[in-house]
C-alpha cells in the first residue's frame, strides 16, 4: 500500500477492517521504519517490538474472525514515557526512573489496549517532563531539519508520529508540552480538559497542571484516541464523571452557528510576522466554513505567564519528594533547580498563585459564554533554531513568550486543539491553536475536522 506509515488511523482503520492490509504487516512495517529511521531521529526511549507483533497477531486472528473492537483495533500507535506499561519499564526520561517496571498499564494504555491499540513503544521525552532532557538523553530531533527545534516534554512522540514511525501517540502537556511539538513539527494535537482523562499511572510533573492527551496526524484522529482513553476512573478520583459526547455522530462538514473569537491585539502584539498570515488565512477558512468571526479581549494572562513556573516547581517538588533532595546528583541541572525552587516556596506564596487561578479560570469561564471557541498563536515566532532556543540570553524571552499562549490554558484546565496551517519559507510548519471552554472538546474537534476538510497542511510530511 502506498505511502502506508504516513495513513491517517481512520484510512488506516478502514484498511485494516477490508483486509486490504494485516496487523502484522503494519506492525513490520513500522519496526522496519524505526529501525531504518530512528538512529538519526532519537524519538524512542524503548522499542516493545516482541510484544507489538504479538499483539498484532493476536489482531489479525480477531479480525479474521469477525471480531473487531472498533476503529483502533490493530492500529499501532507510541506511548510517552512516563505512562505506565506492564512490559516495558517507564523512565520518564529520567535516571531516577530508568528501572522502574510497573506492574500494570496506566490507565489511559489500558483503554487503548482494550480497544485494540498496538503500543509499539515508550517515546523519549525531557527529564521528568520539564523543559530540558537529562544529560543522558540524547534528545529528538525534529524530522523536517535537524537544525530545528522539536518542542520539549512529548517531543518525542511528535518526531515519531511527523516522521512516520507510529501513527498516532499519548503524551502530556503541562505548559505546552503537546503544543509546542504539533506546530514544531507539523502535526495535530490535542489537549483535553483537566481530567477529562484519567492520570492514572502517569508519572507526575505538576498534577493540577497535568494534562493526559494526544499527537496525531488529522483532529479525527485525535478524537478517536480521546474516545477511547476518555472517561471516569475509579483509580483517579480527579477524572471528571461527566459523560463522553459521541464526537462524531453529528460531525460538522461547515461551521455555521459556531462562534470564534478572535484578540487582534492579543493575536498580533509581538507576534512574528510569519505567523501572523498564518492565522489570517485561519480565520479566513474558519469564516468561509460559516463560522462567525466575534472580535473579543482575551482576559489578562500576564498573571498566568509569571505565576506558572513557582505553581510547576511546588507541585514537581511533592511529586519527587522521595527521590529529591535524597539523590540530588541523579537529576540533571534544570529539573533539580526546578525542585529547589519549589521547596523554597511559601504556602502563603503558593495560596495567592492558586486565588488568581480561580479568577483567571472565571474569566475565561466568562469569555467562553459569548463564544465557541478561540482562535490564538502556539509559538508566537518563526520556527526556532536549536541554535536560538540554547542562547542563554534569549532563553527567559522566548520561554515568556512561549508560553504566553499555553500555560494560561494549563492553569484554567480548557481544552485545546493544535492544528498545523502554513509554513515558512524554507518549509518549516506553523501551527495555530483552538481553545474552548471546559469540558467542550466535541466543537473543538469537529472544528478541527471542518478545517483540516478544506485544507491540506496536515498532508504535508517532511522529506523522507
Amino acid at each position: 500500500m502506498t505511502d502506508l506509515q504516513y495513513l491517517t488511523i481512520g484510512e488506516l482503520s478502514v484498511a485494516l477492517a477490508r483486509r486490504d492490509v494485516s496487523p502484522v504487516e503494519v506492525v513490520q512495517a513500522q519496526l522496519d521504519r524505526i529501525a531504518a529511521h530512528d538512529g538519526m531521529l532519537h524519538s524512542y526511549a524503548c522499542v516493545m517490538a516482541d510484544e507489538a507483533l504479538a499483539a498484532a497477531r493476536r489482531a489479525e486472528a480477531d479480525i479474521a474472525a469477525g471480531m473487531t473492537r472498533g476503529p483502533l483495533h490493530g492500529v499501532p500507535l507510541g506511548i510517552k514515557d512516563l505512562f505506565w506499561t506492564r512490559d516495558a519499564p517507564t523512565a520518564a526520561g529520567s535516571a531516577i526512573h530508568r528501572d522502574f517496571w510497573s506492574t500494570q498499564d496506566a490507565t489511559a494504555v489500558r483503554r487503548l489496549r482494550e480497544v485494540g491499540a498496538i503500543p509499539l513503544g515508550k517515546l523519549e521525552m525531557t527529564e521528568g517532563a520539564y523543559s530540558d532532557y537529562h544529560p543522558s538523553v540524547t534528545p529528538p530531533v525534529n524530522p523536517w531539519h535537524a537544525d530545528y527545534w522539536p518542542g520539549i516534554s512529548s517531543s518525542g512522540p511528535a518526531v515519531a508520529v511527523a516522521a512516520g514511525l507510529s501513527y498516532g501517540a499519548l503524551a502530556s502537556d503541562t505548559g505546552g508540552s503537546i503544543r509546542w511539538p504539533a506546530a514544531a513539527t507539523g502535526i495535530t494535537g490535542l489537549k483535553p480538559s483537566w481530567g477529562r482523562v484519567s492520570r492514572y499511572g502517569v508519572l507526575e510533573l505538576a498534577a493540577s497542571l497535568d494534562h493526559v492527551g494526544m499527537l496525531t496526524r488529522s483532529a479525527a484522529d485525535a478524537g478517536l484516541l480521546l474516545d477511547a482513553v476518555a472517561g471516569a476512573d475509579p483509580l483517579d478520583p480527579t477524572a471528571v464523571q461527566a459523560s463522553v459526547p459521541d464526537r462524531f455522530g453529528d460531525a460538522m462538514l461547515d461551521l455555521r452557528g459556531v462562534r470564534i473569537g478572535v484578540d487582534p491585539a492579543w493575536n498580533g502584539d509581538g507576534v512574528d510576522d510569519v505567523v501572523l498570515p498564518v492565522l489570517t488565512r485561519a480565520q479566513e477558512v474558519l469564516a468561509a466554513l460559516g463560522a462567525e468571526i466575534v472580535e473579543v479581549t482575551v482576559p489578562d494572562v500576564g498573571d498566568a505567564v509569571a505565576d506558572w513556573p513557582a505553581n510547576c516547581a511546588v507541585e514537581a517538588a511533592v511529586a519527587h519528594q522521595a527521590t529529591y533532595p535524597s539523590r540530588t546528583s541523579d537529576y540533571g541541572p534544570v529539573l533539580a533547580a526546578v525542585l529547589d525552587q519549589g521547596h523554597a516556596l511559601s504556602g502563603m506564596e503558593y495560596q495567592r498563585i492558586l486565588l488568581r487561578r480561580m479568577a483567571l479560570r472565571g474569566a475565561f469561564d466568562a469569555l467562553f459564554g459569548r463564544i465557541d471557541l478561540l482562535l490564538t498563536p502556539v509559538h508566537p515566532f518563526a520556527p526556532l533554531t536549536l541554535a536560538r532556543i540554547s542562547t542563554l540570553g534569549e532563553q527567559p524571552h522566548l520561554i515568556a513568550a512561549l508560553q504566553r499562549y499555553t500555560c494560561p490554558f494549563n492553569m484554567t484546565g480548557l481544552p485545546t486543539l493544535t492544528l498545523p496551517g502554513g509554513q515558512d519559507a524554507i518549509g518549516m510548519p506553523i501551527g495555530f491553536q483552538l481553545v474552548a471552554g471546559h469540558l467542550r472538546e466535541a466543537p473543538l474537534i469537529r472544528a478541527g475536522i471542518a478545517y483540516q476538510g478544506s485544507t491540506s497542511w496536515h498532508r504535508r510530511r517532511p522529506i523522507d
